[in-house]
C-alpha cells in the first residue's frame, strides 16, 4: 500500500511559479510510476504529467509543456512538480497518484493510489 500526501499548493499571480510535493508512504515507492492530475471546478480530472519508477522518463499534457517539470526523489519518497509561467487556467486541486506500471503512464485508470489534493489559483 502506498498513501500520498500533496503539499505546496496555494494562491499566486499569473506568470508566477510553485513547487507541489507529494510524500508519499511504504517500503516500495521507487517501483512505481508517479504522476500529477488536476481537476478545476465543474470539470473532470486531467492528466498533468507522470514519471516513470526510475525518473529516466516522462510524460506531459500539451497544455504544461515547456512550463511543468516533474521530477522525484526515490530515496526521499517524494514527487514534485515544478510550475512555472502559471496561467489562471491551470487554477485546479492537483492530486498525486501512483501505479503499479513502470513507466510514464497516462490514463487515470493506470492508477491506484491517489492523494487527497491541494488547491492551486491563479490570479490574472
Amino acid at each position: 500500500q502506498v498513501q500520498l500526501v500533496e503539499s505546496g499548493g496555494g494562491l499566486v499571480q499569473a506568470g508566477g511559479s510553485l513547487r507541489l510535493s507529494c510524500a508519499a508512504s511504504g517500503r516500495t515507492f521507487s517501483s512505481y510510476a508517479m504522476s500529477w492530475f488536476r481537476q478545476a471546478p465543474g470539470k473532470e480530472r486531467e492528466f498533468v504529467a507522470a514519471i516513470s519508477w526510475g525518473g529516466g522518463s516522462t510524460t506531459y499534457a500539451a497544455f504544461v509543456k515547456g512550463r511543468f517539470t516533474i521530477s522525484r526523489d526515490n530515496l526521499k519518497k517524494n514527487v514534485y512538480l515544478q510550475m512555472n509561467n502559471l496561467k489562471p487556467e491551470d487554477t485546479a486541486v492537483y492530486y498525486c497518484a501512483a501505479s503499479y506500471s513502470s513507466g510514464a503512464v497516462v490514463g487515470s485508470s493506470e492508477y491506484r493510489y491517489w492523494g487527497q489534493g491541494t488547491q492551486v489559483a491563479v490570479s490574472s
